[in-house]
């Protein structure tokens, strides 16, 4: 059934193609989240390990969410790890130690560039392709970003 929803279809289709990416990304940042979870070792094993899946649950959250605003625009959502690698602009990297500052700064790096993506596409939900919703809700996105990489970032001091 088409979407009507006062948003040109070719908009529909130009935002949906930058929330796919969007959602690859949350996708790769979750599983390096779970993978830092269960490998993360080190004197302070329990506190990172908790820390870590406190993390990834709350990016749990945010897949889900993207993932149902691209269909509530009428397009599809990747689901497979094929899709998921193609469509990413971050990286899987194998790490040389499992303690957590590693973890931390990998982890950091990736919201850090989460978030320069979603600043690079904000304004042009809004302007370009005349959708206020999908530019409300990737600063929603934006702010949660800027507080997990905060939480990231203050174990570095």
């Amino acid at each position: 059934m088409k979407t009507s929803i006062g948003i040109k279809n070719e908009n529909l289709a130009k935002v949906a193609e930058v929330l796919v990416k969007v959602l690859a990304d949350e996708f790769v940042l979750y599983t390096k989240t779970r993978k830092a979870h269960w490998n993360v070792e080190g004197a302070d094993f329990y506190n990172k390990h908790l820390f870590f899946e406190a993390q990834y649950q709350q990016l749990d959250g945010m897949i889900d969410d993207l993932a149902e605003r691209i269909r509530m625009l009428g397009h599809y959502a990747p689901a497979t790890l094929r899709e998921y690698l193609e469509l990413t602009h971050l990286s899987e990297h194998h790490l040389e130690a499992n303690d957590s500052l590693t973890y931390i700064k990998e982890l950091l790096s990736d919201h850090d560039s989460i978030l320069i993506h979603l600043r690079e596409n904000i304004d042009n939900f809004a302007s370009e392709f005349h959708d206020a919703g999908t530019s409300d809700y990737i600063t929603g996105l934006m702010e949660t970003h800027e507080k997990m990489a905060w939480m990231l970032r203050s174990h570095l001091k």
